[in-house]
């Protein structure tokens, strides 16, 4: 497994008007981010508009969707578009591809929710018609060749096998559905980086982890017992202090687990939720 650089990306969940937008897109590259990224849920910013807006407002980072909920897509459409944003990105970007989990926004979307490998079969199809789009040449043609970066995110058996597979990047949940998402301990995760390990087939890949929290503090006992009851106490303070998804303690010290991460899991690519991103500004140039 060849060792990677580190990357630190942001998952931007907040919509807003125009100019805050841009000033957070900002914020994002002042603090030295490398990747901005902005997920596909019903009552969060619209990924392409809001991606293309944040290349406007930026010069050097990477735009990215983590992750689209492909089902949504026709996938000959979704086509057209991630070449487009790819083209007014100045091929800054990167295609990050789910199946759809939340079953609400199905339902509030009119579009019916399949079982999960039905989800699945749309997202291999949609693999390979963003291929078939790509190398149309009556279609325009991606700044990026043959086009921008897959990644492929989830915590399920066969999702994290196609990403394994067709991917440039895999991305960790690292939590499953229980009745709700519910964080995996250390021994749950590593199981879900050794099943991506069997099916690489001798493919590096750039492995991600979308990190739901991070606390730079002196005392990480007292913050992991806030975190048990922003969980509701249905996960106990000493379990999220073995879960990959929550990152506590000095900077240093959770640079010192990032770096544990990247020797065990061979994970190099760190992406936070937004409410974290000044916490994780401080641990990134312990790492660069």
């Amino acid at each position: 497994m060849a060792v990677h650089d580190f990357r630190f990306g942001v998952n931007m969940l907040k919509p807003g008007p125009r100019a805050e937008w841009v000033q957070r897109c900002r914020e994002v590259e002042d603090l030295g981010f490398d990747v901005l990224a902005v997920p596909d849920h019903l009552g969060m910013p619209a990924p392409f508009p809001a991606v293309v807006l944040a290349a406007e407002s930026t010069e050097r980072v990477r735009l990215t969707t983590l992750t689209l909920n492909t089902a949504f897509y026709n996938p000959t459409l979704l086509a057209r578009d991630v070449v487009g944003t790819d083209q007014y990105t100045d091929g800054r970007f990167e295609l990050g591809l789910g199946a759809g989990y939340v079953r609400a926004e199905f339902d509030k979307a009119g579009i019916p929710f399949e079982r999960a490998g039905l989800r699945i079969d749309h997202l291999e199809r949609t693999l390979d018609e963003l291929a078939r789009y790509y190398a149309d040449e009556t279609e325009p043609d991606p700044v990026q060749q043959p086009g921008p970066p897959v990644l492929i995110g989830g915590d399920g058996n066969r999702v994290l096998r196609l990403a394994a597979e067709r991917a440039d990047i895999v991305a960790f949940s690292g939590a499953y559905l229980d009745g709700g998402l519910r964080p995996r301990d250390a021994a749950g995760f590593a199981e879900r980086v050794r099943h991506v390990d069997a099916a690489l087939n001798g493919r590096d890949i750039e492995r991600n982890l979308l990190v739901q929290q991070v606390l730079v503090t002196e005392d990480s006992a007292s913050a992991y017992a806030g975190l048990a009851v922003q969980f509701g106490n249905v996960v106990s303070a000493e379990l999220l202090a073995e879960t990959p998804i929550l990152l506590v303690g000095t900077a240093r010290e959770i640079a010192e687990k990032l770096l544990e991460y990247r020797e065990e899991y061979g994970i190099t690519y760190i992406t936070v939720i937004e409410r974290g991103m000044a916490d994780l500004a401080k641990v990134i140039p312990y790492l660069r």
